[in-house]
């Protein structure tokens, strides 16, 4: 590709960033924090385009009126190589979905022993993320939660042997290196469960705990006492070890 095509490729690039970290779909790719370098990467990327445009444009001036005037021979770039923009294309135009339960299946649970436990409120409904109710489940032998009320959101995933699982996708830096998190339901499960979809479940502590078939890891389950479908969450993935 010449300069002037290069330039056209980073400016896409460039728009596709900031049009990724104005909107909610960089989260489908990275961590909220890194919305700022996402930003900031998309603005560099748009200036380099014009100013490289703005200089093979100067050069391709300033050698047309040095050079004698002669017939030109050009020699075309090869076509195939704007299929380039396609990916770019696809960013603007599609999201892809947040890893769901076909990732979660595949992986064994991730549950890393929490540094701290926060302090909880003393009275009212525990409102946690999957893999604070985990960690403390599984490192703390639910000594927090005995006799509370909580509430956990996540997504549905089915085992291999059909044992529902409350999941969600935890990430260190960006989806390529999510990882599950999962907690087991028991108790009054809805009679018809589908993977992937998104459910604010009610419960209470239970010491039932099982290894993940995957990796051998811990997972703890709750006693659910009720659930009902949510809309996916802006947010799709977990960023507690990143806290």
């Amino acid at each position: 590709m010449n300069r002037q095509a290069q330039s056209a490729v980073l400016f896409l690039l460039g728009a596709s960033l900031l049009h990724a970290g104005t909107t909610d779909l960089y989260l489908r790719y990275v961590k909220a924090g890194l919305r700022p370098l996402l930003l900031a990467a998309g603005a560099v990327l748009i200036a380099t385009a014009l100013a490289t445009a703005w200089y093979e444009r100067r050069a391709t001036n300033r050698k047309k009126s040095t050079e004698p005037s002669t017939p030109a021979s050009p020699h075309p770039e090869p076509r195939v190589s704007w299929l380039l923009v396609l990916p770019l294309l696809a960013l603007i135009l599609v999201a892809p979905p947040a890893l769901g339960s076909y990732s979660a299946t595949r992986t064994g649970t991730s549950l890393q022993e929490p540094l701290a436990y926060p302090a909880l409120p003393a009275t009212g409904p525990l409102r946690l993320s999957v893999v604070d109710y985990a960690g403390r489940a599984v490192y703390d032998d639910g000594r927090t939660l005995t006799g509370r009320r909580i509430q956990l959101t996540g997504f549905l995933a089915l085992d291999r042997d059909g044992t529902p699982y409350l999941v969600r996708m935890a990430l260190n830096c960006c989806a390529a290196d999510a990882q599950p998190v999962k907690v087991g339901l028991t108790g009054r499960i809805p009679p018809v469960l589908q993977p992937d979809t998104w459910l604010e479940i009610t419960g209470t502590y239970t010491p039932h705990r099982v290894k993940d078939p995957v990796n051998d890891g811990p997972i703890p389950f709750i006693e659910v006492t009720a659930a009902r479908p949510v809309p996916t969450p802006k947010d799709p993935y977990d960023e507690t070890w990143n806290t």
